[in-house]
């Protein structure tokens, strides 16, 4: 990741699914939830398993809300800062959104305008983050149901200007790209020719549920075709380090979360870790 070595098919960790992973043999990447770890104090016992047999765990933050008008919180960056070292991180991610603004906390992660003013703000975030925290960081494109009116970039600019201006890499998420272009009526696989591929950190992938007519990135439903058909169009393009399974909540029996894990590496190209 910091260094670009290959790291194949991972898992997003979770204290309901620890010993499931921990079982994992060929597992050799996993992430967890920056804000769910002490920053002092015992890790997990399934964290410190995996540390101990040599798995990568980046810490992925929900948090930070890079993309508010305001700074990041020092406070919540020193706690990342600290979460990064304790597991010996090559790598932290966060998303491109906000999910407070005034002090309002929104308790979702909700999306940019697609503005410059919009990249100013997550670029001088991101460059906060970068100061304190000394591994690089990869930024998420979020699932959104809604665009804001009056956008002045294409997604494809917006997310490469952030790029290019923060330095940052990229966390792909194939399960948001699939929703978003479902929900807008575009085709997904057309994001990944306007995107920088060779800047992806990791991809994560998910399963979703539709809604009313709105596709929605649930992570408690199986990943479905349509998902994997798009991150062997992303390998055709480009392999990436490493794709990741992310599940919150509605935990399957071990089976089918085995299932997933195999149809990512089928479609990835990568070794089975189950």
């Amino acid at each position: 990741m910091g260094s670009r070595p290959s790291y194949g098919v991972g898992i997003g960790w979770r204290p309901e699914i620890a010993g499931f992973v921990e079982g994992l043999p060929g597992l050799r990447f996993a992430e967890v939830v920056a804000e769910s770890v002490h920053a002092h104090g015992e890790l997990p016992t399934g964290l410190q398993v995996l540390l101990d047999r040599g798995v990568t765990i980046i810490p992925h933050g929900v948090r930070l809300s890079l993309g508010g008008a305001e700074p990041v919180d020092p406070a919540r960056v020193e706690h990342f800062a600290a979460v990064a070292e304790r597991l010996r991180a090559p790598l932290i991610s966060e998303h491109i959104a906000f999910v407070r603004a005034g002090g309002i906390e929104a308790g979702h992660l909700l999306p940019l305008p697609r503005s410059r003013e919009a990249v100013d703000a997550v670029v001088a975030n991101v460059r906060r983050v970068q100061a304190a925290v000394p591994v690089p960081i990869a930024l998420e494109p979020i699932a959104a149901l809604f665009d804001w009116p009056d956008d002045e970039l294409t997604e494809g600019q917006f997310l490469t200007e952030i790029l290019d201006r923060s330095g940052a890499q990229l966390l792909l998420d194939v399960a948001n790209v699939y929703a978003n272009a479902r929900n807008r009526g575009t085709d997904p696989a057309e994001l990944l020719d306007q995107l920088p591929l060779e800047r992806i950190a990791y991809v994560h992938v998910a399963g979703g549920a539709e809604h009313q007519g709105l596709y929605h990135d649930t992570h408690t439903d199986a990943v479905p075709q349509p998902v994997l058909d798009l991150v062997g169009a992303l390998c055709a393009r480009h392999v990436p380090p490493a794709l990741m399974l992310e599940r919150d909540g509605d935990y399957p029996p071990a089976a089918a979360l085995a299932a997933d894990l195999d149809a990512i590496a089928k479609a990835s190209g990568y070794p089975v870790i189950t």
